[in-house]
């Protein structure tokens, strides 16, 4: 039946039989499905008031605005949040003049609501706030608030609890009981939702909200939800303004990472999110949303200046803390015959443990969390591999912690010093029950086998379209046998891999391999090699060509299946 599907989608797209295969691998089986898939249109975008409460979050604003009551914008730290209460901070300070936002502090108060921001809030006048990217598990805080008399509007797509927060409006498609047709939006495009439905329910122009779009798509890339629905033409559009027009704070950081060419997912993941982010891990993430919404790039550079020193401070922290963290690891026998990670110490900071905690999976690939002391208690950091969910696990493991949210891949938790060896234990026990051995195998999924001949610049054009990349919409990966590398393979910078390659007849392809640097002896061996890889554009001196990203390189094995390549 598949093969039935790829060929008609190959007849009526008038497409290569190979990009009708990714399309149906990617559940793209109708040419209307492929219309929407190839051609985002912002009409696609689905009615915000589908949304449980939107109605009755955008009333109370209303009423808010309409009374002169002081509204307070209170958001996470990280990018996702910043950005969150950039977007949402922006629209309607063109709307109401008293407002203000508010981002916790994560050495002091730690992740979302805390009686210290219910406090600030109720000290000042403030008689709502708009909770963005956090607040769904608040129930006792928001509790708080109500005695305070301070009201709550909740934007969040974390998973709930089982109880859900006494808000006026609580914002989120994870709700059992939200019909909305999409459930993985960032905060931020929760937020962007609630613009966007008082908008129209005040009749303005819905153009208005698209211009915080490059936001909204610096939101999607950096919390790795799924590029895929709603999340897709968000980040669509909102690429292609930040590559064209983006506020005058995100231009600022594009300057800083010297960026000559289009920024993609992968751009914003590496070199801009992290520079938002340093601001929350170093310092305060007031200074992130200070950035995002100067108005002047004088003000814009001098904000970004700042961001850009706190991320150089945050990479000289987390590389010093994961030389420690792997010291540890290394030097334990036990720690490292487990299906599981879990580093404590005391002396950790904070700010980094997840980036530390990411970088131990990419080294042991198996569940990791990371934990260190802050305010009496231990806070910690998870990750997770392909495939295993860190949410559930934890879930079993909930009466050892305080408290805990995330989702299927990554997680934040703090419990008592105490519980520290019982979590690691059950930790241990859940993980090993649940996970597969397949899953602690970090193998490389291909996508197709393919010819180095079929690879041309019609194939590279429709290829493109298949873009933005990211969770859900994989970039895909193509593997090629046999290939004969043209002149030596050698290694650039500290530890990357550059060759040309040829197969048969078909042109030469250069190919780059991001700490593949190793390979460069099998390589120049001299017998062919079997790569696996991605298709990109490589831009030099004003000169486009096709290169070939490297995923992984091996000597050639006889054909046998091909959704996997080990490197071993």
């Amino acid at each position: 039946m598949t093969v039935d599907v790829a060929k008609s989608l190959e007849k009526e797209l008038g497409v290569s039989p190979i990009i009708a295969e990714l399309l149906v691998r990617r559940g793209i089986t109708s040419f209307d499905s492929a219309k929407h898939f190839f051609r985002p249109q912002l009409s696609d975008l689905h009615d915000p008031f589908l949304m449980q409460d939107m109605d009755r979050a955008v009333q109370r604003i209303k009423r808010a605005i309409a009374e002169q009551e002081k509204i307070l914008v209170y958001g996470d730290y990280d990018v996702d949040g910043t950005t969150a209460v950039a977007v949402t901070y922006s629209f309607f300070s063109k709307l109401h003049d008293k407002l203000d936002f508010y981002l916790p502090d994560r050495y002091k108060e730690g992740y979302g609501i805390s009686k210290a921001g219910v406090d600030f809030a109720a000290d000042h006048g403030f008689t709502l706030v708009i909770a963005l990217d956090c607040g769904i598990k608040s129930v006792n805080e928001i509790a708080y608030a109500r005695q305070r008399g301070v009201d709550f509007i909740v934007c969040d797509h974390h998973n709930p609890g089982d109880t859900l927060p006494l808000a006026d409006a609580v914002l989120d498609p994870k709700r059992s009981d939200c019909p909305y047709p999409y459930k993985e939006l960032s905060g931020c495009g929760i937020g962007f939702k609630l613009i966007q439905a008082y908008a129209r329910s005040s009749g303005m122009d819905p153009a208005v909200c698209y211009d915080y779009l490059d936001l909204v798509a610096v939101s999607i890339a950096s919390d790795i939800v799924p590029i895929t629905g709603e999340n897709r033409i968000l980040a669509h559009f909102g690429l292609q303004k930040l590559n064209t027009n983006p506020s005058t704070g995100l231009r600022a950081l594009i300057e800083l990472a010297q960026r000559g060419t289009a920024l993609n997912v992968t751009d914003v993941v590496f070199q801009i999110g992290p520079r938002i982010n340093a601001a929350g891990r170093i310092n305060h993430a007031r200074d992130a949303v200070r950035l995002l919404l100067a108005t002047s790039l004088e003000e814009a550079q001098a904000f970004g200046d700042n961001v850009d020193r706190q991320n150089t401070e945050r990479k000289d922290v987390d590389l010093k803390i994961t030389e420690e963290a792997l010291a540890m690891l290394d030097g334990d026998e036990i720690l490292q015959r487990r299906k599981t990670t879990v580093l404590f110490k005391h002396d950790w900071h904070k700010g980094v443990i997840g980036i530390v905690a990411s970088r131990l999976t990419e080294k042991y690939y198996r569940p990791t969390v990371v934990l260190t002391q802050s305010n009496g208690r231990v806070a910690g950091s998870a990750r997770s591999v392909s495939d295993f969910d860190l949410y559930e696990a934890l879930c079993e493991c909930s009466d050892l912690l305080e408290q805990f949210g995330g989702h299927k891949f990554a997680a934040g938790l703090t419990m008592d010093a105490a519980n520290i060896p019982l979590f690691q234990q059950r930790f241990e026990e859940v993980v090993s029950s649940r996970i597969l051995p397949e899953m602690l195998q970090q193998e490389i999924r291909i996508d197709r086998e393919l010819e180095l001949g079929d690879i041309d610049r019609r194939f590279f054009r429709v290829l493109r379209q298949f873009e933005p990349f990211g969770p859900g919409n994989e970039a895909p990966v193509f593997m090629s046998r046999g290939v004969t590398v043209y002149g030596q393979a050698y290694v650039v910078g500290a530890k990357h891999l550059k060759m040309t390659v040829t197969q048969g007849n078909s042109a030469a392809f250069d190919c780059i391999g991001f700490g593949l640097g190793g390979e460069a002896e099998r390589i120049n061996r001299g017998a062919p090699v079997d790569i696996c890889y991605t298709i990109e554009e490589n831009v030099w001196r004003d000169r486009k060509s096709i290169q070939l990203k490297l995923k992984g390189v091996r000597d050639t094995v006889p054909a046998d299946h091909v959704n996997t390549f080990n490197t071993q």
